[in-house]
């Protein structure tokens, strides 16, 4: 990852000015020892999403600006597009690439974690979430992609109950990692955002076609 220290660096310099805070008071705020923000601010040390996240928190600055200003790559329509990274192995080299690779995300995590949803999508509370939050998560993308005609798809079918037990446990599944907000991806990093997402319903369609 190619960072931007001078535009991250002059950004942090200007909200304290614009709010008349010291660095101490800052670090005070966010949580972040005031030597990890200072070297944050002059180029000497990459900053973390957390780290970006707490700032985006207490100087109210889009997330999406400051992990540009930082060099991140961001979330931008491509991510919704059809033609998203096929295996789990191109997400972790893709993670690695950028480095921001913490070993959270793979293959038998995503399928650990949607073996969770799958059961609790056949509770009350489950199809009750399923049911209320699917369109307001959708709402929240406003893209098109492949995948997300999928989940609109199982989204039909999961409500209106068609198919067997097993197909709607895996359809739950994936309508709930798509849902939940902890996801081993963040939504809004970009080349990968929503990509385990999509990983996920990539999966699940494969359980349902190789079905016996």
């Amino acid at each position: 990852m190619d960072l931007k220290p001078t535009e991250l660096g002059q950004l942090l310099k200007e909200q304290l000015q614009l709010r008349s805070l010291s660095l101490r008071e800052l670090s005070t705020l966010t949580g972040i020892d005031k030597a990890t923000l200072s070297r944050i601010m002059n180029g000497k040390r990459k900053p973390t999403l957390n780290h970006l996240q707490r700032l985006s928190d207490h100087l109210n600055i889009s997330l999406d600006q400051l992990l540009s200003a930082a060099g991140f790559p961001i979330k931008s329509k491509r991510a919704h597009s059809d033609t998203f990274f096929q295996t789990v192995k191109e997400i972790e080299t893709t993670m690695k690439d950028h480095d921001i690779y913490d070993g959270t995300f793979s293959e038998e995590k995503l399928k650990q974690k949607l073996n969770e949803y799958e059961a609790y999508s056949q509770t009350n509370e489950g199809k009750e979430t399923i049911s209320s939050k699917f369109e307001k998560k959708m709402d929240t993308i406003n893209g098109i992609g492949l995948f997300l005609d999928h989940l609109k798809s199982m989204h039909n079918s999961f409500m209106n109950g068609r198919g067997t037990s097993r197909e709607l446990m895996l359809m739950g599944g994936a309508l709930l990692y798509f849902i939940m907000p902890v996801d081993l991806i963040p939504d809004y990093i970009f080349p990968i955002g929503y990509i385990d997402d999509a990983a996920a319903v990539q999966v699940v369609l494969n359980q349902l076609t190789n079905r016996s």
